[in-house]
């Protein structure tokens, strides 16, 4: 990059596992209660941002233009410009990617930039034809005409939803599921079951180790902690990520039944993301604004990286959006510190692995004259990821920027890569350094 572009900062609510019913805090709830417990702890006053930028990828229709929703009820004032970015799973990420562009060119020096996305508030919607059938009615003239129109009403047929959240997670241009692209993976790559289950498991373990070791929760090595309790309007409390469960052991995984292929499948509930609510932001931000505040960045975005792919095989994005990165800057999959590849769905994970492994792939795919290699497994999602602590989509890209950087301060280490496969067949990477 031209000139230094910093993270000073971050924060994000819990994430809020669905329980099939909308969640307690709408979208623009959840961003603003990361973003003031963020800035109020900044030497910068909220109205001191040049812009903020939220990613998120299944706005309300009441809080459209969310971003500007959030910067306001953030108290950043009138003229502070608050917009959103939508790239699928990677809008938090594409939101710091759109906040080192601006930064890059000038046009900003301080900006508040991240994710939120409240899943479980997703709606329910009718079908064409009933909402042909809500226009015919109210077009009828007479009592009579609007009567008759009842005898034309199959409840059964016109009344069954139609689930919006399984629309939006479904590829419009090859027609499937994100769950059925997983499952393209393990058969590209010969994943087996066990290797799923087990690879699940070991993301619930790393999260309750975190957990109850306060990585999340508490202040370690002179960073404020991770995660910014929410109160609801009752008054309830809200401070933990609540979608672990100590009971997600492999035996327990292995009964579960194939959800996206019920016949000849292997991606489960357990061993694919949950269906969450979360927001996530960080304070970025140049030298110039560094000097200003007199701030005390945690580290910096040193490069960024996207790519495209066949959408059937959407998962393996972070092999083709790193990839070029560590080419760019000399780096072996070893190189970095540490790795966090969003968690999808283990097969798409393991999937990504096995890509970097095998020499085909590396030639045929990635242009490269042998495979790449391995990453080892102590350096990648060290405390868990998506499986156990859940995929709020417009977040996911911002929180593993920022946890990444947590990550390598209490590691004591300097570079790692965040990445994240998008649908679509998109993949987003960024590389990161600890200050």
């Amino acid at each position: 990059m031209s000139k230094a572009i910093y993270v000073v900062d971050g924060a994000r609510t819990p994430f809020l596992k669905s329980r099939n019913r909308p969640g307690p805090f709408s979208a623009s709830d959840l961003a603003t209660a990361a973003g003031k417990s963020l800035l109020i702890r900044q030497p910068f006053a909220p109205d001191e941002l040049d812009e903020v930028i939220l990613g998120c990828a299944a706005p309300s229709v009441d809080e459209v233009n969310i971003g500007r929703v959030a910067a306001l009820r953030m108290g950043c004032g009138q003229k502070v410009p608050g917009w959103t970015v939508m790239r699928n799973c990677a809008s938090g990420m594409q939101a710091l990617d759109s906040g080192v562009a601006n930064m890059l060119s000038g046009r900003s020096n301080l900006v508040l930039a991240g994710g939120v996305d409240a899943l479980s508030r997703v709606p329910l919607l009718y079908s064409d034809v009933m909402v042909l059938w809500f226009s015919n009615f109210m077009a009828a003239k007479s009592p009579l005409a609007r009567a008759a129109m009842f005898l034309k009403l199959k409840p059964t047929q016109l009344l069954a939803p139609v689930i919006g959240l399984m629309k939006g997670l479904t590829d419009p241009y090859v027609g499937l599921l994100m769950g059925q692209t997983a499952e393209n993976l393990a058969y590209r790559f010969g994943i087996s079951r066990g290797e799923m289950d087990e690879f699940a498991a070991r993301s619930h373990v790393r999260v309750i180790r975190a957990q109850e070791s306060g990585f999340f929760s508490e202040a370690h090595d002179g960073l404020a902690p991770e995660i910014s309790p929410i109160y609801d309007d009752r008054g309830d409390l809200f401070k933990d990520d609540d979608g672990v469960r100590k009971d997600s052991t492999v035996e327990n995984l292995a009964k579960l039944k194939p959800f996206f292929d019920r016949k000849y499948g292997n991606v489960t509930a357990g061993n694919s993301s949950q269906i969450t609510d979360g927001a996530t932001w960080l304070v970025l931000a140049t030298d110039e604004a560094v000097k200003r505040h007199d701030l005390k960045p945690l580290g910096r975005i040193v490069d960024s990286q996207w790519a495209g792919l066949d959408p059937a095989q959407m998962g393996l994005g972070p092999v083709h959006a790193a990839t070029p990165l560590l080419k760019r800057h000399g780096l072996r999959l070893d190189g970095p510190d540490r790795w966090e590849i969003n968690e999808a769905f283990a097969a798409q994970v393991l999937g990504c692995l096995a890509a970097w492994k095998e020499d085909k792939y590396c030639r045929e795919e990635l242009g490269l004259d042998r495979a790449m290699g391995e990453i080892d497994p102590q350096k990648l999602n060290v405390d868990g990821g998506a499986i156990a602590l859940g995929h709020p989509v417009g977040a996911s890209g911002a929180r593993i920027v920022l946890h990444l950087l947590h990550a390598l301060k209490r590691a004591r280490g300097k570079r790692g890569i965040a990445s994240i496969c998008i649908g679509g067949g998109l993949g987003g990477a960024m590389l990161v350094e600890a200050l």
